[in-house]
């Protein structure tokens, strides 16, 4: 077996978003798509590994979100078999809904961004659940329900490694720094605490984030991961039972990330680039949304 990251070049900047190809004996198996936008850079990097796309049987993708899966209708179009989280399936044979749900917060950027998403055929789509076993050739992935940054996430296990997806949170090579995505409208905290709970009991010796690369730390990379989870919660938290609007919360959420990101020897380029990754007014946005939802289930029960 064989693991290789395909840099998409997400916006023209690398080590973004990957592309996963994992050689078995049945030949290549590609995790994660990416986005339309980088669909011919994911074609190019597919030959520099000796590979065209007639060559790809089989996609596994972790959850429908367009930086992950938004290529996946393409792929399943040409030929190969998308595997999905079941709550996610019908998204990618009819992506309608998703693609306007996006579009209402990128707006005119959506082209640049995401580029096109092709609805998969149905018959080219397999929903699956926790715990089923993907067996390709000597491969044989197991799905891991993981939610907490989206319902319709899993992380594949591969042996003792895994592919993580959001899970695990982002780590981009070269900075001693982590960052949370936390859009809306799922992000989930107690959810997503018990999901890092999950995979640190998994003991696995290497996840792959989508973003970005190999982790071989697993476990010290998951409790920073808890930690930064806890705490990015807590500042939106404060701030919103003090009052602060959302236009003023984004902007101290910004401030607060980058004096931090700066502490840990990120360069200002190093900030874009994570900024690329991760939108930090999207994070905002999760985030109050799960405390506004909490205060109403509390009020609810009283």
């Amino acid at each position: 077996m064989k693991i290789q990251a395909l840099d998409l070049h997400f916006q023209g900047i690398p080590e973004t978003i990957a592309s996963y190809l994992v050689i078995g004996s049945e030949g290549p198996v590609l995790v994660e798509t990416g986005p339309g936008s980088t669909l011919t850079m994911l074609k190019t990097q597919l030959a520099q590994a000796g590979y065209h796309p007639t060559d790809i049987k089989h996609v596994l993708v972790t959850h429908i979100h367009l930086d992950h899966a938004g290529a996946a209708g393409w792929w399943a179009q040409n030929g190969a078999q998308i595997y999905v989280h079941e709550f996610g399936a019908r998204h990618l044979i009819h992506p309608e809904k998703l693609w306007a749900s996006a579009s209402r917060i990128y707006g005119d950027k959506m082209q640049t961004l995401w580029g096109e998403m092709l609805p998969a055929p149905p018959e080219r789509v397999t929903a699956v659940r926790d715990g089923d076993i993907i067996e390709i050739g000597d491969l044989r992935f197991e799905a891991i329900e993981t939610p907490g940054h989206a319902r319709h996430h899993h992380v594949f296990r591969l042996g003792n490694i895994a592919f993580t997806g959001d899970a695990a949170g982002i780590r981009l090579p070269g900075f001693n720094f982590l960052d949370i995505p936390a859009p809306p409208p799922e992000f989930d905290l107690e959810t997503w605490l018990t999901t890092l709970d999950k995979l640190n009991q998994a003991q696995f010796s290497v996840i792959y984030p989508t973003h970005y690369g190999q982790v071989k730390n697993v476990s010290e990379h998951l409790a920073q991961i808890r930690a930064r989870l806890q705490a990015v919660a807590e500042f939106v938290r404060v701030r919103m039972e003090n009052g602060m609007s959302r236009d003023d919360l984004v902007v101290a959420y910004t401030e607060w990330n980058h004096e931090l990101a700066r502490a840990a020897g990120v360069s200002e380029s190093g900030i874009v680039h994570f900024d690329t990754v991760n939108p930090l007014y999207m994070s905002v946005d999760g985030i109050m949304r799960y405390w506004r939802k909490r205060a109403e289930a509390a009020q609810s029960a009283t």
